[in-house]
């Protein structure tokens, strides 16, 4: 029976893992390499990483920093940040990610998604929805760190990118980022059944049974979370985690 990919989302800062509420209120979680490691012990089946304020400062997240995490992870990983180039796709796939994310110069310029897909293959290209409400309530597609609201519809946007060559979509609630109160399932099934490429639900997982309900209610063929995987307990304690298979077995309903 199929079951969905259960992935951690890494947010870097300064080469540093935080933690945010709606992209703000930055915390430090600990060291990348390290997070690896402890990931690779629990059998996550792949791992994201997006350096958040790459774009803000005109560079790509750390190829240096991408070949080390290739070097220790024992799984597939993607990586993203103020990418903007055919040449950083090249690098950063050569250091060891399995694809890359786009996210900014998807929305700023469509017409990249294609030439990437087209270099590449659409496998290895990843577009990130972020979708944050507007003052009438409207789901609106953002850019640059949900500071920038793009006028686009995120199912029509969607779709323009599986139509331009992405090989997968993640879709993000700003709204419900770090929350925990659970994912923002008309919105991720919204854009689960305007295309035909898997897509990723990502934004507010609090807990196991919220990855249950995103797959079981939004056509999601992946959850995706940040929170859920680096806190403990009502406190917020930081400790590195991932369900055993048994309980991912259970969750699911498998023998």
């Amino acid at each position: 029976m199929f079951r969905p990919r259960i992935i951690p989302v890494l947010l870097l800062k300064l080469n540093g893992i935080v933690k945010s509420v709606q992209f703000k209120n930055h915390r430090y979680i600990g060291d990348p390499i390290n997070a690896v490691k402890i990931f690779n012990d629990l059998r996550a089946d792949e791992l994201v990483f997006l350096d958040i304020i790459a774009g803000k400062e005109n560079r790509v997240i750390s190829t240096d920093l991408v070949k080390s995490i290739g070097e220790e992870a024992n799984m597939p990983f993607s990586v993203g940040g103020g990418i903007r180039s055919l040449l950083e796709i090249g690098s950063l796939l050569r250091a060891g990610a399995e694809k890359v994310i786009l996210n900014s110069v998807a929305i700023q310029h469509p017409i990249f998604v294609k030439e990437a897909a087209e270099s590449f293959g659409s496998s290895t290209i990843v577009v990130c929805i972020d979708v944050k409400k507007n003052l009438f309530g409207k789901q609106i597609v953002s850019s640059e760190n949900g500071t920038k609201n793009s006028g686009l519809v995120p199912k029509d946007f969607a779709q323009e990118m599986e139509y331009y060559g992405a090989g997968e979509i993640i879709v993000q609630s700003v709204d419900r980022d770090g929350t925990m109160l659970g994912y923002d399932l008309d919105l991720i099934s919204n854009v689960s059944k305007s295309v035909s490429i898997p897509v990723v639900a990502l934004g507010g997982a609090g807990s196991l049974d919220h990855l249950k309900q995103a797959f079981e209610n939004s056509y999601a063929t992946g959850v995706a979370a940040g929170s859920l995987f680096v806190y403990h307990g009502s406190r917020k304690g930081i400790l590195i985690n991932y369900p055993d298979r048994l309980t991912i077995n259970k969750l699911f309903n498998q023998t």
